[in-house]
């Protein structure tokens, strides 16, 4: 049987509890059903017996962490609010975590507990998913690790992380095929109607130009971008404008942003033609020619790159004139 020990943190996101103790006790209760014995055993545990969530909204019965001997997963649920606080007032788990991998066990976060996570230590130089509304300070609080923003799952090591909300779902069905079986994740695929096939939150992320910097020359090039989207901008023009070489721009730009200067420009754009795509009855090639680009081949594969769909499929799925 495997020990599953579900860390009801200051601050969780109840749904993360919830959600994931739902689905592993779903699949014990199938087996039950045809005469098989469980497959996990389920724990909460917190600072303290009882745990309380949403400034004493809920309060959750909870076995005190520091009384588990042994554990096969942990899983760290989202935390919302300040999160620098948030992991300052949880950091009494932080040696508890490690001590318990250090010792076999296997560690999770979902959505925004890859904060927790990452304060660990475990994460230095390898992947990590979170929440992409939380991308930028993440990378800010944690620049030794490798944030995926798009991926709803990264597997390394005996460590995971999830991306944002309601798709830690998708990751706890990929624990259940892993731990369980294929037959057992879609059972629950079904049972709660979550899409077993989602690996990317790229179609749900809104493109938030990283201005949370010191760089005035970075941010008066990030506000002629998205000022002149619809005309054609070179690094050379904007290295010119602000008096800088290319190389230096280049450089600095990637320091403050995370993203090139043309992966920049490509972004501003994208998310133009996602607004119009989603809002107003202008035909693709419309859209493509209204926010800079005229090679339709070149604007569906920046388009599909960064949204994860083609922008027919994008258009067909949030468009509401379309989809009702």
């Amino acid at each position: 049987m495997k020990h599953i020990t579900i860390v009801v943190t200051k601050g969780a996101i109840l749904g993360n509890i919830e959600g994931p103790r739902q689905v592993f006790t779903e699949v014990n209760e199938s087996l039950a059903r045809i005469g098989r014995p469980p497959l996990f055993k389920i724990q909460l545990v917190g600072l303290s017996k009882e745990s309380q969530l949403n400034d004493g909204l809920y309060t959750i019965s909870t076995d005190l962490f520091s009384e588990v001997k042994k554990t096969d997963l942990i899983i760290i649920p989202a935390m919302y609010g300040n999160l620098q606080k948030a992991v300052e007032q949880n950091k009494e788990f932080i040696p508890w975590i490690i001590k318990h991998y250090k010792a076999g066990a296997e560690v999770a976060s979902l959505c925004l507990g890859a904060f927790l996570l990452a304060s660990t230590g475990l994460l230095e130089g390898r992947k990590c998913a979170t929440h992409w509304l939380a991308a930028n300070e993440f990378r800010k609080m944690f620049p030794d690790v490798n944030l995926v923003e798009d991926k709803i799952i990264t597997d390394e090591n005996g460590i995971y992380s999830s991306g944002g909300a309601y798709s830690s779902l998708n990751f706890i069905l990929y624990l259940v095929e892993k731990f369980a079986g294929r037959e057992a994740a879609v059972f629950c695929s079904k049972a709660f109607q979550i899409d077993i096939q989602r690996d990317s939150q790229s179609p749900f992320t809104i493109f938030i130009g990283q201005k949370d910097h010191e760089d005035d020359s970075v941010k008066k090039a990030q506000e002629f971008i998205e000022t002149n989207f619809k005309n054609k901008i070179t690094v050379d023009q904007l290295a010119s404008m602000l008096g800088l070489s290319r190389r230096n721009l280049e450089r600095r730009f990637k320091k403050a942003t995370a993203n090139t200067v043309v992966e920049y420009i490509q972004r501003v754009k994208v998310e133009a033609a996602k607004q119009s795509l989603e809002s107003s009855r202008e035909n693709v090639n419309e859209v493509m020619y209204n926010v800079g680009y005229s090679d339709p081949k070149a604007f569906r594969t920046t388009f599909k790159k960064i949204t994860g769909l083609s922008p027919i499929q994008y258009r067909n799925r949030y468009n509401r004139e379309i989809a009702f």
